[in-house]
């Protein structure tokens, strides 16, 4: 009997010994990322089924005041965005207030035409799936600015899409193609999904997913301007400046660090399509929801079957030959059958995985805007799946 115990207790040591080697060889590994990408911090988790599973973060939030990274850090997502602005679209199709495939002139005030193309329709369900011929314009890069949004979100687009607007360019606006024989990226796109949101609904599109999105999934630390997160927990996005060196604190262990230059908090005009401002532990809530038929403890924010349908390839191979794209989802190749959005913008590199066949979703966020986010998603995804 006792030497039975023994053994037991033998067994369950090595069981502890191998996840504690595993989890030790994940820091290391993504440590090593940082350093190799030049990042100032990284945050990321695992989730499988409805909790999650494993959680860390790594480096600086803020490097000048030695504010370290954390899973609850919050700060703006970039693309990722476009599926929280894609559910909330399904949800007004799921009440039957918008129909997917009927011209979006129907839901606005101002005309939207391929100039191109005049007497083609532009649908929703184009614009969920970057095929509705809208080109991302030179403008779109007016619209950052340090702060709060200075334009409405409807003042942006009537001035975009308007003949006789201040960024109405015919050529830079629209593709030659006409709307679903191409696709083509488009974050304008996203902006006027969300100005539909905001026709079809009777409020602004930020309040709509307060509403109807972060409060039913208690993402208490979300939203998208910064008067609705908590300033002390935002993450400073940097631009890494190469080989200069610069003094952090004279009291720091390590004074010298590579010289990184903070962007502000800024913010843009077409935020519909990539403000949203959250923290990793926030936005598992919402991944859980997917994972789960739209459920996320008692609540429900997509039916099973909208779910089902956006993380479906809608676009045939002669438009988007990898078959890959969903209602704004895309389908992994490598991690199938894994849907996946990712987001990148000045200091920021975000990605997340939701695999919701076997139940796990793998998030990692950046404060650097550098391409190597999907090494880190697969190394967790392998450890963990």
């Amino acid at each position: 009997m006792k030497r039975n115990i023994i053994i037991l207790a033998l067994l369950l040591s090595n069981v502890v010994l191998g996840q504690e080697s595993k989890v030790d060889s994940l820091d290391q590994f993504i440590m090593n990322q940082a350093k190799k990408f030049h990042i100032p911090g990284i945050a990321a988790c695992v989730i499988k089924n409805d909790k999650i599973i494993w959680s860390n973060s790594y480096g600086y939030r803020d490097i000048e005041n030695e504010k370290k990274m954390a899973t609850t850090s919050i700060m703006n997502i970039a693309s990722i965005s476009k599926t929280i602005t894609a559910t909330a679209i399904m949800q007004l199709w799921e009440k039957s207030k918008l129909n997917l495939n009927t011209d979006i002139n129907t839901y606005l005030d101002f005309t939207i035409r391929n100039p191109n193309h005049p007497n083609i329709p532009i649908t929703i369900k184009q614009l969920l799936t970057h095929s509705s011929s809208i080109a991302d314009g030179s403008s779109l890069k007016t619209g950052f600015e340090c702060g709060e949004p200075t334009r409405s979100l409807k003042n942006w687009l009537s001035n975009y899409f308007s003949k006789k607007g201040e960024f109405y360019n015919e050529d830079e606006n629209f593709h030659k193609a006409k709307p679903d024989s191409l696709h083509q990226y488009s974050n304008i796109g996203f902006g006027v999904l969300g100005l539909i949101v905001e026709e079809v609904s009777g409020i602004a599109f930020h309040e709509y997913v307060q509403k109807n999105i972060f409060e039913p999934l208690e993402m208490t630390n979300s939203g998208y301007f910064l008067n609705q997160v908590d300033s002390t927990q935002i993450v400073t996005p940097y631009l890494y400046l190469g080989p200069l060196q610069k003094v952090v604190n004279k009291k720091d262990k390590i004074k010298i660090l590579p010289y990184f230059n903070p962007y502000c908090n800024y913010s843009f005009w077409n935020y519909p399509d990539g403000l949203v401002r959250t923290s990793v532990e926030d936005l598992s809530k919402f991944a859980i929801a997917y994972m789960n038929e739209g459920n996320y403890k008692s609540q429900k924010i997509l039916k099973k079957e909208t779910i089902d349908l956006m993380m479906s390839p809608q676009l045939n191979e002669a438009v988007n030959e990898d078959k890959d794209q969903g209602l704004s989802w895309f389908q992994s190749p490598s991690l199938y059958p894994s849907w996946f959005h990712g987001g990148s913008d000045p200091g920021v590199s975000t990605r997340m995985y939701v695999n919701k066949v076997d139940k796990i979703t793998v998030i990692v966020f950046q404060n650097a805007n550098e391409d190597n986010s999907y090494y880190i998603i697969k190394k967790l995804y392998d450890a963990f799946k």
